[in-house]
């Protein structure tokens, strides 16, 4: 016996992610974007000890201190990238250093990182920056990859960084 399928009425969800929308940090989001630097640092091996406070104290002072950029799905925090001031003395160039990319794992590979490197290229030129520049350890392949589909051109590292606490 033939039997046809007759059709659903329930709704079918969607295969297609929600819409993505790439904006500076507000400070609502000070809670999620701690818990994704503490993430990004432990996929590093290391803790966070930051604060909600301190991200607070360096985003959002009367002279910010760093500038974040946030990936949002949904209502929720997906992917962060933080900005740092750099300058290069000597050519007398204004830089921007993408010093955190992070995307939670369950949405990698969806071009989100693509979206938070393009903001960061766009907030360093209305900055007035000649350059943006990022580091990978020199294992993580993956990002050497990544960075260098972005147009990062690799820079050889000579000498040692150092380091003093003060106070």
């Amino acid at each position: 016996m033939l039997q046809t399928a007759t059709p659903s009425l329930q709704p079918v969800p969607s295969a297609r992610a929600p819409m993505v929308t790439i904006r500076c940090a507000k400070p609502r989001d000070l809670a999620e974007l701690r818990e994704m630097v503490a993430e990004l640092a432990a996929h590093h091996g290391d803790a966070a000890t930051i604060t909600p406070e301190q991200l607070e104290r360096d985003l959002f002072a009367r002279t910010p201190w760093i500038t974040a950029l946030v990936a949002e799905a949904g209502g929720a925090l997906i992917g962060y990238a933080i900005l740092v001031p750099q300058y290069r003395a000597a050519e007398g160039a204004r830089g921007m250093e993408l010093h955190h990319l992070f995307v939670r794992p369950v949405h990698r590979g969806t071009g989100i990182g693509r979206h938070l490197v393009a903001k960061a290229r766009e907030q360093a030129k209305m900055a007035g920056c000649d350059y943006l520049s990022v580091s990978a350890a020199t294992g993580n392949f993956q990002a050497h990859r990544f960075y260098e589909s972005e147009r990062f051109v690799p820079r050889p590292v000579t000498g040692m960084r150092y380091l003093q606490k003060l106070g």
